[in-house]
This record gives structure tokens, sequence and C-alpha cells, in this order.
């Protein structure tokens, strides 16, 4: 029985699998045999992939105050026939918090100058998008973001009472010998769907190999091609659900 793993290629937000428990389910797709290509590893390694900066807003509880205080939000399952989670909205931040944060990820990176990258045709991924995805809403979904349109990603948790096993895992492969493979997507491949050359895999195929955990106010930055998804959802009323910004950048 063959599995589809969520490949995110131009919108981070809009793929996401049916509620399942911990460890990952993946939806049933396809019944025609297919082999997993292996990927290059690295080890994820905190300052060189990844970098975690705690108490990162001045203010974040007025920023989760505003972003509860929403009235407008673009709802996903199980409320429409979107197939991405709970619920979302645009902006989290405002601009002197977003300035603030992109100057953070440039001194973290090194990179000199960090941007939002669009197609011709308009298509950009949802930077600046508060999500708020309760236990019975989302489940877990190994992807990498799309390598044209960002390098770097990040997540901002928002909630203080969300417990830390609900934050962000990097995954890697688990071949069908049970060997472990990769974790990096490389060009001239854009997603994990592209670098494995088909969207439908065994299940179990990845396994996790770091875990960051929910903290309040932490900021993840992390390089957009590492196998990666959050660890676990919470809560059932608004307030007490996971809550997160997230955001994409080219640099």
């Amino acid at each position: 029985m063959l599995h589809t793993i969520a490949s995110i290629a131009q919108h981070p937000l809009r793929k996401c699998f049916r509620p399942s428990p911990w460890p990952p389910v993946f939806t049933r797709m396809s019944l025609l045999p297919t082999q997993m290509r292996p990927l290059p590893y690295r080890k994820p390694t905190e300052g060189r992939d990844y970098w975690v900066v705690d108490d990162a807003l001045p203010d974040p509880g007025a920023v989760r105050a505003r972003c509860l205080a929403r009235t407008e939000w673009e709802l996903g399952y199980p409320y429409t026939g979107e197939v991405w989670p709970g619920m979302r909205a645009i902006p989290a931040l405002l601009d002197g918090e977003l300035a603030a944060l992109d100057a953070k990820v440039c001194q973290l990176t090194g990179a000199k100058k960090v941007w939002v990258e669009q197609t011709e045709a308009g298509i950009r991924l949802n930077h600046n998008c508060v999500q708020v995805v309760g236990s019975t809403e989302g489940a877990v979904k190994p992807h990498t973001d799309s390598s044209n349109l960002c390098r770097y990603a990040a997540v901002l948790y928002l909630n203080p009472d969300v417990p830390e096993q609900c934050g962000t895992s990097f995954f890697r492969q688990r071949m069908p010998t049970g060997q472990l493979g990769g974790n990096i997507v490389m060009p001239p491949h854009r997603n994990l769907a592209e670098a494995l050359g088909n969207r439908f895999v065994q299940p179990n195929s990845f396994v996790e190999d770091v875990r960051v955990a929910y903290r309040f106010n932490r900021l993840l930055v992390y390089k957009a091609n590492l196998i990666h998804s959050a660890t676990a959802y919470w809560g059932l009323e608004t307030a007490a659900k996971r809550m997160a910004a997230v955001f994409f950048w080219m640099a």
C-alpha cells in the first residue's frame, strides 16, 4: 500500500493530511509500486542549518492578542474543502516588527539581504502568516519548501500554553530496506516530490531526526530545503490551539 508525501512546491500551507495520531500516517493515493530515491544527508546543526532565538519579540503578548482579536480568517480543513489545516491570516506581524525580524534573519544566516520572492505569474508563499491549528485539525507532514521561492523559512511560536512536543521536527528518509537515507533537496529539484521523482512513498518513509521544542516567543529559522514538519498540533478552543507565524525568505 502506498501513501503520498506532503510536497510543497508553491503553496506551503496548501497541503495537509487528514488528522492522525503520531507517528505520521500518510493519505493513501495509489496502489502502484514505487521506489524512493535516496537524498543527500547532513545532520541538521544549530548555527549552520537552523537557528533558535528565544524572546524573539519585545512584546509577544501584544502580537498574540492582536492575532486572536482578528475576525477575518481563511478557513482550511475541516471547515472547508481545503486540505491545509485550521485557519490562517495575513499579516501576522506589523511592518516594524517584520523589519526587525528581517534584520535578525540576516544577522543569523549571514545573508546580506532577504526578500519575499514571487514567480512571473505572481505566485508567492504565505509569508508573515499566522496559523492556528488544533489537535484534530492537522497532522505531521514531512516536506520541503519551494527553493525557487525561498532559501530560508521560519516559524514563530505564539501560544504560551502549548506543550514543548508541538514544536518543529527535521526528518530523514527511511528506505524500504530500513536503512536511513537523506534529508536535503538539492538543485535542480525545487521540492521533495521532484527530488524523490514521485509523490507516492511507502508508509513510514520518514523518521524524525532532530526536534526543536515549542516555546512561547521562540523563533526557529531554518534552511528551507531540509525535510521538516510541525511535530504535532494542540488544543480544541481557538485560544488553546497551536499558534505560529510562518515566514519565507529568498536571500
